[in-house]
């Protein structure tokens, strides 16, 4: 029965077998050489020999003097067992139903069986491959014109036509126009899954791990005409919740900007919970009814494409010169231009970004391949088993928004990991099937008879790691590139949980690199922030000045103050109001309050507070309430 294991050489008829230090009954004298020490021994001269001749006393090392015998005797035991059998025996698979597995191989003989009428069949499938790849993705990325609103504009998932904290300055004048603008747009497919990463102040809520989209339906028939939206919420996961784009495909469509809006509901449709903010906010957008337009995200046709090339590659070629850098080039680019693209407006600019990233990944992979790949695939003639684990290890890897995205740890980082839902547990797991993992693959190289080199190389990566991590100011963080090129030196051997791993490796140095870069290994603090708090000093507030005029013609009022004298670096004071910048005044101006003249009697206010630095703020308090009823509340403690 076929089956994967050491590689078994057959003997000559007659031959002794071979010993392998592992084997139970392994003797150190081989048959041979116990045969001439019995000669040797009943020799006429064997009475004569002195014992020097056999046993030469040796004096021991100095260290060895301080060394337990026992310690001594583990260690040579160990290193014995770290070398593993002798001789080494590689791994080799044999295939299942090799009648099967070599009828591709069987094929192209009986039909081409000279070199240069392969050599032309593979030209022609490079050609097919190109223009089908080319087609697809052309009539993908670039959309017709909507009738009256012209080309749509390219968006990403994550575009927003409002800043957070006062990133639309004072007012929101920065943002404008609120109103009586429209935009052609164009969402790409799957943006649903796009949430927030760090904490996003929405009134008094602190949202975070979801997407943003503020407000939805406000009519119980959730209709188009009658849908708004907080301007600070994501355009296409709006449009996705409000029905108005298909998600597996995005879409194309105009957007309007319909000004100040009040009492945003949260409502759950289409997969996507909306959040509630139940004050008003001066930039809204709505979708304008019957101009969803039939442009399509073709990211699952052109899946398709690239699918059946690289199945029909896999199958039909057993060189490995020519299989990975095929597949390398059609994965690489089908990810880039694609299933992950970077995340920009002009598609002729992540052309050039993906062109620009091929090169060097391209140098990568010619190492890997040299070291790695080929001893693995050379001599491979299990088609099928070979496009299954590593074709298709490869693709789970390079789709990895798809895959590996849903794991519900976005970074790994300490803050991440304690504030994500259910990110302890995924670490858990993925930390205990790498160690068995690797457990497997270290006993599977030992019969190779290669730990020993594995294990100093795999000493240096330790140590250099440790080395980065002593760097003072910055942070170690592992891309997925990085993890690729790390691990995949460790399935450098044919059987088929390597085949399976190396094409995971592989396919996640591809994803990590036509997606995002060589981003670097050393990162400093703020690059790993992001738009998270900056953990900086946060205002205290005195209790606010209420006049809430009930029963008077005079408008409610609250007053703030604060200290005159500001903390060191600091010079200014900004205020939100319902997330929107209202007041920034600075030392300088003598100014130490702000008095706000309630908008709408009948809705709340929320207040958040941040120190200036010139130009730059720190973090914000989060929200007090100036309630309805006149009452304040006051805010917790922590930026928001």
């Amino acid at each position: 029965m076929p089956a994967i294991g050491p590689q078994d050489n057959i003997d000559d008829e007659g031959a002794p077998p071979h010993v392998y230090r592992d084997d139970d009954t392994a003797s150190v004298l081989s048959h041979t050489s116990a045969t001439s020490d019995t000669v040797l021994v009943n020799g006429s001269d064997a009475s004569d020999a002195s014992d020097e001749e056999y046993y030469t006393p040796q004096e021991p090392y100095y260290v060895k003097k301080y060394i337990p015998p026992r310690l001594q005797r583990a260690w040579k035991a160990t290193k014995i067992w770290v070398k593993g059998p002798q001789p080494p025996r590689p791994w080799k698979i044999r295939p299942f139903f090799p009648s099967i597995q070599y009828a591709p191989i069987q094929f192209l003989h009986n039909y081409f069986p000279k070199r240069k009428h392969k050599v032309l069949l593979l030209i022609f499938f490079y050609i097919c491959w190109l223009l089908s790849f080319g087609l697809v993705l052309h009539r993908s990325a670039f959309a017709a014109d909507i009738p009256g609103y012209g080309s749509p504009v390219r968006i990403t998932c994550t575009d927003r036509f409002w800043n957070d904290g006062n990133g639309c300055g004072l007012n929101g004048d920065l943002c404008r126009p609120f109103e009586n603008a429209t935009m052609s747009f164009r969402c790409p497919a799957n943006c649903k899954r796009v949430q927030l990463l760090n904490p996003h102040a929405v009134g008094d809520q602190n949202i975070n791990y979801q997407p943003l989209v503020v407000g939805g339906p406000t009519d119980e028939a959730e209709t188009l005409e009658n849908t708004f939206y907080r301007s600070d919420s994501f355009i296409c996961g709006a449009a996705i919740h409000a029905g108005f784009i298909n998600d597996q495909s995005g879409g194309c469509g105009v957007v309007s900007l319909v000004g100040e809006r009040s009492n945003f509901p949260s409502v759950n449709k289409n997969y996507i919970k909306s959040i509630g903010f139940d004050s008003y906010f001066p930039k809204s957008f709505a979708f304008l009814p019957g101009t969803a337009s039939k442009c399509r995200d073709l990211r699952w046709p052109l899946l398709a494409v690239s699918l059946t090339f690289t199945i029909l590659l896999s199958l039909f070629t057993t060189s490995p010169a020519v299989f990975f850098p095929s597949i390398f080039l059609g994965i690489f680019f089908h990810v880039a231009l694609a299933s992950d693209p970077p995340n920009l407006t002009d598609y002729y600019a992540i052309v050039s970004i993906a062109l620009g990233r091929f090169l060097p990944a391209s140098f990568c992979m010619f190492a890997v391949y040299k070291y790695c790949v080929r001893r693995q695939l050379h001599g491979l003639h299990a088609q099928v088993e070979k496009t299954i684990l590593w074709l298709g290890g490869c693709w789970i890897g390079a789709l990895n928004n798809y895959t590996f995205d849903k794991i519900p740890i976005e970074r790994l980082t300490p803050h991440d990991i304690k504030t994500q839902p259910g990110a302890i547990p995924a670490l858990i797991i993925i930390v205990l099937s790498l160690f068995f993992i690797a457990l497997g693959q270290a006993w599977a190289i030992r019969i190779e008879g290669r730990l020993p080199k594995y294990l100093a190389v795999y000493g240096i990566f330790v140590a250099v790691l440790l080395s980065l991590v002593a760097v003072p100011k910055m942070n170690v963080r592992i891309h997925h590139y990085i993890l690729g090129l790390l691990l995949v030196p460790g399935t450098a051997m044919q059987n088929r949980p390597s085949l399976l791993f190396q094409g995971i490796l592989i396919g996640l140095f591809i994803n990590g690199i036509a997606r995002w870069g060589f981003d670097s290994i050393l990162q400093t603090p703020g690059e790993l922030r992001g738009d998270a708090p900056l953990g900086s000093l946060l205002p205290l507030i005195l209790n606010p000045i209420i006049h809430n005029n009930f029963g008077l013609s005079l408008k409610p009022n609250i007053t703030f103050e604060w200290a005159h004298e500001y903390p060191r670096r600091y010079d200014g004071m900004s205020v939100l109001v319902n997330d929107v910048e209202r007041f920034r005044g600075y030392e300088d101006r003598k100014q130490n309050s702000f008095t706000w003249i309630r908008h709408d009697e009948d809705l709340p206010g929320y207040f958040r507070f941040a120190f200036m630095e010139g130009s730059g703020r720190g973090d914000y308090t989060k929200a007090g309430t100036w309630g309805v009823d006149g009452g304040w509340t006051e805010m917790e403690s922590g930026p928001s």
